[in-house]
């Protein structure tokens, strides 16, 4: 997470310093020719899923100037007008992206079976408009003895029980399965995070991230694996991808920035990031346009989901599932983008059905028979975006 509103910034602590019901148990590698899923109008084979970050509807939709790429996708395919992150900060909502639940935790904290972090939004002094929508004192005492590593069944579970493949691309990171918290770390004599493993779920769940796991090795640097698994078409049912903090629209501190070239990635210290929302829209044009100019997407029914994890710059609205707190206050994290592209084309449809990071994870589930996980075992903490995948 890394807050800011006009006139001012505030960067979170984190970012600065099943198939077996009812279990976590690691399932091994997907077969070597996995299963397709189940065909019907409109079922993808393939799911390329790009997380962006920190910014509202109307920071993005609209702003042309910034991201025409952007505003060119969303003009053409699918969108969901009503998204919203299911809470904040940043991570709550990447766990809730292939859980099906937040955790419990609001922190940017990294992964860690003895890590346990106390909130760091809705809490009174957070520095932001979150600091009136309070957390009751046992969400505040539960949030804080939580332990960082996860032992629920989440959507790599679900994958394999299928025999559906998967593969998760980090931009930045130095190696498959890697466990710091940030990368490159020290430039010159100063710390650069690109990397950042609160934007990688896969690492907070123990049937993943454990000693000699097979399904390390696929959790991979985005560089080193994506253009070759396209040109090869040895590409995944489901394919996550985390762009760095440079390219997700995030932002880093203004000298990290321009250590490595990028003054553009600096946060500024005041009004919307321009140079930030540009880079995550040039990205995303790079990797869109490799994914429509491969080999899977010109044979294949496939889907690009694209969305952003929480408007980090106002506001505390929620999806469906989002939690509730003090007083009943929703502590949802905002509106934000989601615009889904698929290779089979078809008119342009708009959803404005309330949807979150659990809906996406629901839909998924629904269309490829996956069963369902937490919140996304209830239409009405989940709902669906079934008819932006359809013809």
């Amino acid at each position: 997470m890394r807050r800011m509103t006009l006139g001012w910034k505030k960067t979170s602590a984190g970012a600065v310093a099943a198939a077996v019901v009812g279990s976590g148990a690691f399932m091994g590698v997907a077969a070597a020719s996995p299963a397709q899923p189940q065909q019907g109008a409109g079922v993808p084979e393939h799911i390329f899923h790009i997380m962006m970050e920190n910014h509202g509807t109307s920071q993005i939709i609209g702003n042309t100037a910034d991201a025409p790429y952007i505003n060119q996708l969303a003009a053409k395919h699918n969108t969901a007008a009503n998204f919203h992150g299911v809470t904040h900060p940043s991570m709550p909502n990447y766990l809730s992206a292939i859980s099906g639940s937040f955790q419990g935790i609001w922190d940017d904290c990294k992964a860690g079976a003895t890590v346990t972090c106390p909130p760091e939004e809705f809490v009174p002094n957070s520095g932001d408009g979150t600091d009136t929508a309070l957390l009751t004192p046992a969400q505040v005492a539960g949030a804080s003895k939580t332990p960082h590593m996860f032992s629920g069944r989440n959507l790599v579970d679900q994958l394999e029980a299928k025999g559906l493949s998967w593969k998760a691309y980090m931009q930045s990171m130095p190696q498959a399965g890697y466990e710091g918290e940030f990368a490159p770390g020290n430039v010159g004599g100063t710390t650069v995070k690109l990397y950042a493993q609160k934007h990688n779920p896969f690492m907070y769940f123990s049937d993943v991230n454990s000693a000699g796991n097979p399904r390390l090795k696929k959790v991979v640097p985005f560089e080193k694996n994506f253009d070759a698994d396209l040109a090869s078409g040895n590409v995944p049912n489901y394919t996550w991808i985390s762009p760095d903090q440079c390219h997700d629209m995030h932002g880093i501190a203004p000298d990290a920035a321009a250590k490595i070239g990028l003054p553009a990635c600096g946060y500024p210290s005041s009004g919307l990031d321009h140079g930030a929302i540009k880079l995550g829209d040039e990205y995303l044009r790079e990797t869109v346009t490799k994914i429509m100019n491969s080999p899977t997407w010109k044979s294949t029914n496939s889907s690009i989901i694209i969305d952003w994890d929480e408007n980090d710059y106002s506001g505390n609205s929620g999806g469906p599932g989002s939690p509730v707190g003090a007083n009943n206050a929703v502590l949802g994290g905002g509106d934000a983008p989601l615009i889904v592209i698929n290779s089979h084309g078809g008119p342009h449809k708009e959803s404005t059905a309330l949807s979150d990071h659990y809906t996406v994870l629901a839909t998924i589930e629904h269309m490829w028979h996956l069963g369902c996980l937490a919140n996304t075992c209830s239409p009405r903490t989940s709902g669906s975006l079934r008819d932006l995948f359809a013809g």
